[in-house]
């Protein structure tokens, strides 16, 4: 069972895998009933920069669970703050589980046998079941879901946030955009809006503002130059648009961020 604060425990069989998108706090065992240990003080080093073990348990079946991590180098990591807690992925279902069930054998004997021959496999196949998971929720999603992930279910929405997203320092219209997707423009903004919730210059210019914020947050760039690179012609442009985002300047905003005065 696993189960995370505020939320009914998830059974989870053998072969299944889990990913949590947030890595929020959980308790994995094979009964609520069991007093959690804080794993931290069970994790044993392994010698010689191997991988660390847990070795624990009071009798019973004996249980194997490989655990490991997905990161990341990009601050925008908008899709893990839209995702649920928790993913499950039977390896068996779907017309994917053959080669989902023998990498991740593979990756099962790398690991278990306390060695790493091919760590870019073992990394690629840790995207790809991130991807699959994430497949996989989408299209179980029901049909009068909205949202950024319903919108990559849709062929028009997701095109368009396709375009927003690569190229988001054009400078583009809804007209534009409904002439790169194929349909007229009224048809394109009422189909967009109703699936995302907002127009799509409003969409593209919230995502900027998130990225600007992002970049403002973890570095000392000029602001001249985060302006150019999302999208603003001019730097009093960039600081109209952060005003109405932030109500403040993105100066003051920096400052208050890092804690200054």
């Amino acid at each position: 069972m696993l189960q995370t604060d505020g939320h009914s425990p998830v059974p989870v069989q053998a072969g299944e895998i889990i990913l949590m998108p947030r890595n929020d706090e959980h308790v994995i065992g094979s009964s609520t009933n069991v007093r959690p240990v804080n794993a931290h003080f069970l994790i044993q080093p392994a010698a010689a920069g191997g991988l660390a073990r847990i070795a624990y348990g009071g009798g019973g079946e004996r249980t194997l669970i490989l655990c490991g991590y997905l990161g990341t180098n990009s601050p925008h990591a908008t899709i893990c703050g839209i995702l649920p807690r928790m993913l499950k992925i039977g390896v068996e279902e779907g017309a994917s589980g053959d080669w989902i069930e023998s990498s991740f054998r593979f990756a099962a004997q790398q690991l278990s046998a306390g060695r790493i021959e091919s760590p870019a496999v073992l990394a690629k196949l840790a995207e790809l079941l991130f991807v699959e998971a994430v497949c996989r929720y989408v299209r179980s999603l029901p049909p009068e879901a909205s949202g950024w992930l319903a919108g990559l279910r849709d062929h028009a929405v997701g095109r368009a946030l396709a375009l927003l997203h690569s190229r988001m320092t054009h400078p583009w219209t809804t007209e534009e955009l409904a002439q790169q997707i194929g349909l007229l423009r009224s048809a394109f903004a009422e189909r967009f809006t109703s699936i995302m919730g907002e127009p799509p210059m409003r969409y593209l210019a919230n995502w900027r503002m998130q990225i600007a914020a992002q970049r403002l947050r973890g570095s000392h760039e000029p602001i001249a130059r985060i302006a150019f690179e999302i999208g603003y012609e001019s730097e009093a442009a960039f600081n109209r648009a952060f005003r109405r985002t932030f109500e403040m300047p993105p100066t003051a905003w920096r400052k208050m961020q890092s804690g200054g005065s």
